[in-house]
């Protein structure tokens, strides 16, 4: 069908205007999608426009991520503190701010109220009084009758507000406790503001009370108010406000009104991660030169002492005290240089690492196995170049899983984290966390359960047989606890206090420390095993040749 001239031309037209209409709805949408902040937000997020309406300075939670420079949190916190003032002061006001980050909400209470009051702070609704079953609500805020009481009979009622708040990834309300490494953070960047009447409200009688629910947390929160003095940047603080965590949800008791939050501290902070690091830097370099002093003793008694060149025993002491100088010396270097290395030279220090830790954790097995023939088996034990398999399997095992470890391009820069995602260590380790599971975990898990049932079996024997003897044997029961802690550091039981880290800061520590001085324990642990028997032997060849001269001179 063929268009006249002036069909065509209208036609034109329509379809300029419907592009044309197009093009500003597309243009409008933009300018309204919450995750794009204007240039004039952005001024009012930066405080260089001032008194910001409540929808413009709602949007400086989702525009002033870490990434905006211009923003300034002093500027929000400080109109939101205000903002919470103003509404208990205007009558005028809108009774709810309904933004997608500000949930608030104001309530005219009467101050002769017969029982508590009780507020939803659900952080996807408006605040809403609770009656009834719902004062058992999982996200909740309970108001004293006792602090209504104390405004009589000054008022006859007073302006509550309640606000929910979704801060957000970025700098507003953070703090200085969860603005650094290592540090707390705001757990669902979640914060309650409440303000009664006009007039500043603390050191109440009775507590206000802020549920708030949560999934299980591994972690330690804490309840915190914002302090935001005048002159001075706000900081959150526990002052005056009590903690009760439970599996879901946590219960803050605070005697002041003000913004609250729950805070997630982490296990390890700035100072907890350094005061570890110089213990195990002063406890790996005091092993150092334990286990210098054994393998140095061995060789010395191997060479005046015919015993020692032919006793198994003695031998896998220093191949595990060998072990442990390696990877002490390995590790005291890694951790000493702050600035890990990249790339090839990264890859051989995680890999050289690696392979000395499994060491020893293999010759700690070797220490097991030794002792099951010994004292278990008993009978029957001879085996041809013991000492020569015992090698190949502690030195060549390791190696070979090393080299499957490195096959897959598993080493690499590893950064160590709390529960809270905080970086605590970076070295150059294993990158592959099935690698990291299966090589070190699974490794060191087996080594460990074998040791211990073996050291189990032996712990047994040793008090079944003294409890089954009267009289003075009896009495000697720490001889065999002495034996018991001696083979538990030759198996590896200082590496067992590994498991019970999840308990709190105080087993991290018993860990970093005695773990760090096993090779001060093995030194005690050679040193009370083989001087007695070398007085023994002194003693024995003292009286022969006193029995022979006296044979003599008769």
């Amino acid at each position: 069908m063929r268009l006249r001239p002036g069909m065509r031309e209208s036609l034109g037209r329509h379809i300029l205007t419907d592009v044309g209409a197009l093009l500003l709805q597309l243009f409008l949408l933009l300018q309204l999608d919450p995750g794009r902040a204007t240039e004039k937000e952005k001024n009012y997020c930066s405080g260089e426009v001032p008194d910001p309406s409540e929808y413009a300075a709602a949007r400086c939670f989702v525009s002033c991520n870490r990434s905006t420079p211009k923003c300034n949190p002093e500027v929000i916190e400080r109109f939101w503190i205000k903002k919470l003032e103003e509404l208990a002061k205007t009558k005028s006001a809108a009774p709810v701010l309904d933004e997608s980050t500000v949930k608030a909400t104001i309530h005219n209470v009467s101050v002769d109220i017969s029982q508590d009051l009780f507020f939803s702070i659900s952080p996807s609704q408006v605040p809403v009084t609770l009656n009834g079953n719902e004062t058992e609500a999982p996200d909740r805020v309970r108001l004293p009758r006792s602090l209504f009481e104390s405004l009589r009979p000054s008022m006859t009622s007073v302006r509550v507000i309640l606000a929910v708040i979704n801060i957000g990834e970025g700098e507003i309300f953070k703090g200085s406790a969860t603005g650094q490494q290592f540090s707390s953070s705001v757990l669902g960047n979640r914060i309650v503001g409440i303000q009664v009447g006009t007039e500043p409200i603390k050191n109440l009688a009775e507590p206000v009370e802020i549920t708030f629910s949560h999934k299980q947390q591994q972690q330690k929160l804490q309840c915190v108010f914002w302090d935001g003095n005048k002159g001075t940047p706000g900081d959150w603080k526990p002052t005056g406000c009590s903690t009760e965590q439970r599996t879901n949800q946590t219960i803050c008791r605070c005697d002041h009104l003000t913004f609250f939050a729950l805070l997630l501290k982490p296990v390890l902070d700035a100072a907890t991660v350094k005061a570890l690091i110089r213990i195990s830097l002063a406890g790996c370099g005091t092993s150092l030169c334990f286990l210098l002093f054994t393998i140095s003793l061995y060789f010395s008694l191997r060479f005046t002492r015919q015993r020692f060149k032919s006793e198994d025993a003695p031998k896998i002491h220093v191949a595990l005290s060998i072990s442990l100088v390696l990877l002490n010396l390995t590790f005291i270097i890694i951790l000493g240089n702050n600035s890990p290395e990249q790339g090839a030279l990264c890859q051989a220090q995680g890999g050289i690492l690696h392979y000395f830790l499994l060491c020893c954790f293999t010759w700690m097995g070797i220490e097991a196995f030794h002792l099951y023939l010994l004292a278990i088996k008993i009978f029957n034990t001879y085996i041809s170049y013991y000492f020569l398999k015992l090698c190949l399997v502690g030195w060549g095992l390791p190696f070979l899983v090393v080299l499957i470890t490195g096959s897959t391009g598993s080493y690499g820069s590893h950064a160590i984290k709390d529960g809270a995602n905080h970086t605590t260590l970076e070295l150059c380790w294993i990158e592959n966390k099935t690698a990291l599971h299966v090589t070190v975990h699974g490794y060191f898990i087996v080594t460990f359960l074998f040791g211990g049932v073996v050291l189990g079996l032996v712990s047994w024997k040793i008090f079944h047989l003294r409890g089954s003897k009267a009289g003075k044997e009896q009495s000697q029961t720490w001889k065999g606890v002495v034996t018991v802690l001696g083979l538990s550091c030759l198996v590896g039981g200082t590496w067992g206090l590994v498991l019970l880290t999840p308990i709190g800061l105080t087993a991290i520590y018993a860990f970093t420390l005695l773990n760090s001085l096993q090779g001060v324990f093995m030194f005690s642990w050679f040193a009370i095993l083989f001087f007695p028997s070398l007085k023994e032997e002194s003693s024995s060849n003292t009286a022969k040749t006193n029995h022979s001269n006296s044979a003599s001179r008769e």
